[in-house]
C-alpha cells in the first residue's frame, strides 16, 4: 500500500525537522513548508494527502492559508497548530474548514491520533463521493437517438418543477430509470425517492404500505411502522406498474394523491405530507378504463406529464452505446476485463427485434461477459435467437407451420418462441419471464400448456 503524504507547514524550523523526523518514522511520506504562500505552492506541486498547518506565521497566516487550501480542495484534510491557543482561534479555523485544532506543545500521542483519524474521515469522504458517482451512473439515460433526445429534453423541462408525471412504456425499456433522473435533477433530490410496486402489494395489505399503521393496529403490529407516504415526505414516490393496482387499492390511493394527508391504519392522528407523485405503468390506462378496470378519476389526477419510454426496436441505433455501457458496467462489478463488440457484432444486434428492450440486452451482454472466453466477442459468439443466421430466416416462418388454423399455428409459434427463449436463458424461468415481459406465474402456465418442463 503506498504510504500517505503530510505536508507540514511551520515558520520554526526545529518543529519542521521534529515532525519529518517523527512522521517518516510512523511510515509517512514528508514535505514541508515555511510559510503560507509555500504552503499553497507544495499542494499544488505534491497532492498530500494531509496538511499539519501552523496558524500564528509572518505574512500569510495559517486561517488565511487554511482558507486559501479549503478554496481550491475542499475535500483535503488540515489539522491547524498553534502555540496561542484561544478557544475564539479554535472555532475560527474548523468554521472555515479545518479538521481538528491542536496546542502546542504538541503530544505525539494526541497528534497521531488526530492524523489517522482525519485519513480515515478522508478515506470515508472519497468512498462517498465514489458511490454518489456510480449511483449517478447508474441512473444515467444512456443513448443520443432522435426519441431519446426528446425524451431526455422532456426530463430536462419538467423535473425541476413538482409537476406529476405519469411514464408509459413497454417492460425493459427502462421506467424506472427516467423516474429515478425525473427525482435526481428535481429540486428534491435531498430526500428520498421511495418505490412502490403496485402490482406486488396484497389487496388487504395496501393501506399499511402506503400509510402505515400504529402499535396494536392488527394482529402482528407490535411497532409503529411508517407508511410509504409518510417515508416520502418532502421527496418523491414512484408508484411503479400502477396500471396493475386493484379498484380498491386505487381508490385509497386516490384519496390520499387528492388530500396529501391520511391517518395510519389503527390511528387517529391526520399525517400531511408534501409528496411529488412519479407513476409508471406498461399498460395502455385508456383501454383499462374502457375495460373497467383503472379508475379514470385515478388516471386524471396522474396524467399531468405524460411521458413515454420508446422500446428498443425504435432506437437500435443506441445499441453500440448500451453495449459499451453495459460491458463497463459488468467489468466493475464483476471484476473482469471488459470484453470488445466489434462493429460487425454490433450490426448484427442490431438486427434483432428485441421483445425483452433494454433489459434483454442487458442481460445478453452480462451472458456474453461470462461466457465467452475470448476478449473479442465476435458474430459466431452471439447465440439464437438473436443470432439470425443461427435460426431460419423470419419471411420464411409460415412455410414452418404443420397448421393451416391460425388458432394452431398461433399456439405453434408461442410454444417455439418460449422454448426458444428458455434456452437462450439457460432454463432460466425468472430471466426468461423478464425478458419477454410477462409474469412468472403467467410462464408457468405456458410451460405446462406446451409440456415444456423438460
Amino acid at each position: 500500500m503506498m504510504s500517505k503524504t503530510i505536508l507540514v507547514v511551520d515558520d520554526e524550523t526545529s518543529i519542521l525537522q521534529s515532525l519529518e523526523g517523527i512522521l517518516t518514522d510512523e511510515g509517512f511520506e514528508v514535505a514541508i513548508a515555511e510559510s503560507g504562500l509555500g504552503a499553497l505552492e507544495k499542494v499544488k506541486e505534491e497532492m498530500p494527502d494531509l496538511v499539519l498547518l501552523d496558524i500564528w506565521m509572518p505574512g500569510l497566516d495559517g486561517i488565511e492559508t487554511l482558507e486559501k487550501i479549503k478554496a481550491l480542495y475542499p475535500t483535503l484534510q488540515v489539522i491547524m497548530m498553534s502555540g496561542h491557543g484561544n478557544i475564539e482561534t479554535a472555532v475560527k479555523s474548523t468554521k472555515v474548514g479545518a479538521y481538528d485544532y491542536i496546542e502546542k506543545p504538541l503530544s505525539l500521542e494526541k497528534l497521531l491520533l488526530s492524523i489517522n483519524n482525519a485519513l480515515a474521515h478522508s478515506r470515508l469522504v472519497e468512498e462517498v463521493h465514489f458511490l454518489k458517482e456510480k449511483e449517478m451512473k447508474k441512473h444515467n439515460i444512456v443513448g443520443n437517438s432522435e426519441t431519446m433526445a426528446d425524451l431526455k429534453e422532456q426530463i430536462r423541462i419538467v423535473a425541476p418543477t413538482n409537476a406529476w408525471v405519469l411514464i408509459s412504456g413497454e417492460n425493459g425499456t427502462g421506467k424506472e430509470l427516467v423516474a429515478h433522473t425525473i427525482h435526481r435533477l428535481s429540486r428534491r433530490s435531498r430526500n428520498p425517492m421511495v418505490e412502490v410496486n403496485c402490482a406486488a402489494i396484497p389487496e388487504e395489505l395496501i393501506e399499511s404500505e402506503l400509510f402505515g399503521h400504529e402499535k396494536g393496529a392488527f394482529t402482528g403490529a407490535s411497532t409503529m411502522r411508517k407508511g410509504k407516504f409518510d417515508s416520502a415526505h418532502e421527496g418523491t414516490i414512484f408508484l411503479d406498474e400502477i396500471g396493475d393496482m386493484s379498484l380498491k387499492a386505487q381508490s385509497k390511493t386516490l384519496r390520499i394523491l387528492q388530500e396529501q394527508k391520511f391517518e395510519r391504519v389503527g390511528g387517529t392522528k391526520t399525517i400531511e405530507v408534501d409528496v411529488r407523485v412519479v407513476a409508471a405503468t406498461n399498460k395502455d390506462l385508456e383501454k383499462e378504463i374502457e375495460n373497467g378496470a383503472f379508475r379514470e378519476d385515478l388516471y386524471f389526477r396522474l396524467n399531468v406529464i405524460p411521458m413515454r419510454v420508446p422500446s428498443l426496436k425504435e432506437r437500435v441505433e443506441d445499441i453500440p452505446s448500451l453495449v459499451n455501457e453495459f460491458v463497463k458496467e459488468f467489468a466493475l462489478s464483476a471484476k473482469v476485463e471488459p470484453k470488445e463488440f466489434p462493429s460487425e457484432t454490433l450490426d448484427l444486434l442490431q438486427r434483432y427485434d428485441w421483445p425483452g428492450n433494454v433489459r434483454e440486452l442487458k442481460n445478453l451482454i452480462e451472458r456474453l461477459m461470462i461466457m465467452t472466453q475470448a476478449p473479442v466477442i465476435g458474430r459466431k459468439d452471439i447465440p439464437a435467437p438473436f443470432n439470425q443466421s443461427a435460426k431460419p430466416a423470419r419471411a420464411g416462418m409460415a412455410s414452418g407451420f404443420s397448421s393451416d388454423s391460425f388458432k394452431e399455428a398461433k399456439g405453434e409459434f408461442e410454444k417455439a418462441f418460449i422454448e426458444e427463449k428458455l434456452n437462450a436463458y439457460n432454463g432460466n424461468i425468472s430471466q426468461t419471464a423478464e425478458a419477454i415481459g410477462i409474469e412468472r406465474s403467467n410462464l408457468h402456465k405456458k410451460i405446462k400448456q406446451y409440456n415444456l418442463g423438460r
